[in-house]
């Protein structure tokens, strides 16, 4: 009899151990307490177009996420863009795309841009990360490149994805972020080429539902686990409402704090450590227009707005997929108890667009064709100084139960190849040996 295991959690990491366990003959069901699978890449509608509730690029780097493609048989179905980054500063919008741009950006000095760069190249050498998780990332930047160029450069860029936790925050934090598009450069381009699958996550995750499906895969949604715990002979129970199924192996792929909440019989230190970590939170509108609002990939903000960023998914996609209409994202990373997360949608919405009003002359709600917004408490935990010493362990004290989650990023950034990379990593290191 093949070994039964329970994965929880159908996100990109969840889809990625079932893909590996199924492959290595296990018995394999995964619950997901959502309609559909996907977690941080699921998908959603919007008008209709339906594409990915988050923003998402692959980047030729990115190569646990190719490999995933290609196992999954969609390698082929990339395309791969040059797009262009602008910066909305002091009032006004500028390119910031290639050399020339960079040095004749208008916010820095020339000794400032020069620091800027010897700051990014010092960064791609550094091979020693665990020293930086002991320095304040506003430290290191501004004695490597000054406080102007920290202000002006990156704080906003700090602000786009940490929010104001930045100031909690350590230099491994920018240290992999600059690791990351350092490697996008020199994976045989020397330039950033950013991907994405045709027709984006609704794609690969039907590819990934159907595979799983053919491998013998249960796929539970809507799964709404009360507790999860062991029996006298080593099992391990998982409760839903009207139900208990009993398996010889799970995994948690949730969120630290959800696994804390769903194993009462851990440890104290082991529920202390899940439930201690602190997580980024995210409000994210998606909006259909019917032009472009500039042409931008991303649109990095220096000034003060309702949102940290704009990402103008039609400056990588073409429009084609999207029915000849603009798909933009205006994302705002906040706390988890942020008061943001009780305003109502169309606060949000009303707030966002008078927004692009003030950045964009320009910009006609007439072109709005729908507005939608996701919110998520718990993306990805801060990267807080010293963070690697407060990891949750994959083995828990109860015998084969593990938790398999983003907080075990400890010198990477969140984005799906780093969670496919987690996922490849406990699976070869952990859950292979249980056969």
């Amino acid at each position: 009899m093949p070994k039964e295991i329970a994965i929880v959690g159908a996100g990109m990491l969840g889809l990625t151990l079932a893909l590996r366990c199924s492959d290595q003959g296990f018995k394999v069901t995964l619950f997901e307490s959502a309609p559909e699978i996907g977690g941080l890449a699921s998908v959603w509608q919007i008008g209709d177009l339906t594409w990915d509730r988050h923003y998402h690029v692959t980047l030729l780097s990115d190569l646990q996420t190719r490999k995933i493609a290609r196992d999954l048989g969609i390698e082929d179905e990339f395309e791969w863009i040059e797009t262009k980054t602008g910066f909305y500063t002091d009032g006004r919008l500028v390119s910031m795309s290639n050399t020339l741009e960079f040095l004749s950006f208008p916010p820095l000095d020339l000794l400032s841009k020069l620091r800027l760069g010897l700051t990014i190249l010092y960064a791609s050498k550094v091979s020693d990360w665990r020293k930086l998780e002991q320095i304040p990332v506003e430290k290191w930047l501004t004695r490597l490149s000054g406080k102007r160029t920290f202000e002006k450069i990156w704080k906003p860029l700090l602000r786009a994805k940490l929010g104001e936790a930045y100031r909690e925050s350590s230099a491994a934090f920018i240290w992999a972020s600059i690791q990351r598009m350092y490697a996008a450069r020199h994976s045989g381009m020397k330039k950033e080429m950013f991907g994405y699958v045709r027709g984006g996550y609704r794609r690969l995750l039907s590819r990934f539902q159907d595979v799983l499906t053919e491998k013998g895969v249960e796929i539970r949604l809507n799964a709404k686990i009360d507790r999860i715990g062991a029996t006298e002979n080593g099992a391990i129970q998982i409760q839903e409402a009207n139900s208990t199924r009993t398996f010889d192996r799970a995994v948690l792929t949730c969120s630290a704090t959800v696994a804390s909440r769903l194993v009462p019989g851990l440890e104290p230190d082991e529920i202390k450590r899940l439930s201690g970590v602190r997580y980024q939170g995210i409000v994210c509108a998606s909006m259909l227009l019917k032009r472009p609002i500039s042409e931008y990939y991303v649109t990095n903000i220096t000034d003060e707005t309702p949102f940290t960023g704009i990402i103008e998914m039609s400056a990588l996609v073409d429009r084609r997929e999207f029915g000849g209409l603009s798909l933009v994202y205006l994302p705002k990373y906040i706390a988890p108890d942020d008061k943001m997360f009780e305003q109502s949608d169309e606060e949000i919405e009303e707030h966002f667009l008078s927004g692009l009003e003030s950045m964009y002359p320009a910009f006609d709600r007439g072109d709005v064709v729908e507005f939608k917004v996701s919110k998520v408490r718990e993306v990805f935990p801060i990267p807080v100084l010293n963070y690697s010493q407060m990891v949750p362990e994959i083995r828990t004290s109860i015998p084969n139960l593990f938790v398999i989650n983003s907080s075990q990023i400890t010198n990477g950034t969140l984005n799906v190849n780093e969670t496919v990379q987690i996922a490849e990593r406990a699976f070869h290191s952990v859950l292979f040996e249980l056969e």
